[in-house]
């Protein structure tokens, strides 16, 4: 068991609340079957042109009309889309616009029903606890703010997205940067040392702990193994997680 008296508990999401299998045997290729007919049937919108022109950013052009100055047709600028997004997440780039992009499309799957987000089964009713013991609980993952707000409320344990405070995405900084951990705890309202952060990257909780946060190591079913002589307390459940006030 862990005991903690920290105020703010700051959760990671794959490997800690939900499992890795989850993103990328479920979400990842639930973007790359609907990502053609739904940049034709979403072309126009607004969101969509939004996150195309932070694509063309992506992939190192200053503009969409620089991306797409060879096309002469809204099919051939889609197709080039498709082909960006499908690149980018073949070389596992964590890019703004690809975050947005896929934002959009797991929308529509979460909210048609197609997709529903896996959580570890001690996750809701902790966070729960959490927040009834007026614990602070927030989000920290590479995914957009937009995709966890579409994770959480579309879970296998229904809507959870009241028992947030609050999300941050690499908008933030690096998760492996200290200083994001620094803004976060000022976004807090909080000193670094009270509050708690969850993850299975170790690289992460270095960051954190180097900004002075409290930190344990997530071991869950399908993670990598975790790198010897890191030094961190282990979980294998939040459940192990004892809050004192």
């Amino acid at each position: 068991m862990i005991e903690t008296d920290a105020r703010g508990i700051l959760l990671d999401i794959e490997g800690t609340t939900s499992s890795i299998s989850f993103v990328y045997d479920s979400m990842f290729p639930f973007v790359r079957e609907h990502a053609a007919s739904f940049i034709s049937n979403h072309w126009t919108e607004e969101t969509v042109q939004a996150a195309v022109g932070l694509l063309a950013v992506d992939l190192g052009f200053n503009s969409t009309d620089s991306w797409f100055e060879d096309c002469d047709s809204d099919s051939a600028r889609q197709s080039l889309v498709v082909a960006g997004i499908i690149g980018l997440m073949d070389a596992d780039v964590k890019a703004t616009g690809l975050k947005q992009i896929q934002g959009v499309i797991w929308k529509e799957g979460f909210h048609c029903g197609e997709l529903v987000a896996h959580l570890y089964e001690d996750v809701a009713d902790s966070i729960q606890q959490w927040n009834e013991l007026d614990k602070d609980v927030r989000i920290y993952s590479s995914g957009s703010v937009q995709a966890q707000k579409l994770f959480f409320g579309h879970t296998v344990a229904g809507n959870l997205l009241d028992l947030f405070k609050g999300h941050y995405d690499t908008t933030t900084g690096a998760k492996q940067s200290s200083a994001s951990y620094q803004e976060i705890a000022i976004s807090y309202g909080l000193n670094p040392g009270e509050i708690l952060f969850v993850s299975d990257v170790v690289g992460e909780l270095v960051a954190a702990k180097t900004a002075g946060f409290q930190v344990v190591l997530s071991l869950r079913p399908g993670n990598k193994p975790a790198e010897s002589g890191h030094g961190f307390a282990e979980i294998t459940s939040f459940h192990e997680i004892t809050c004192v006030r």
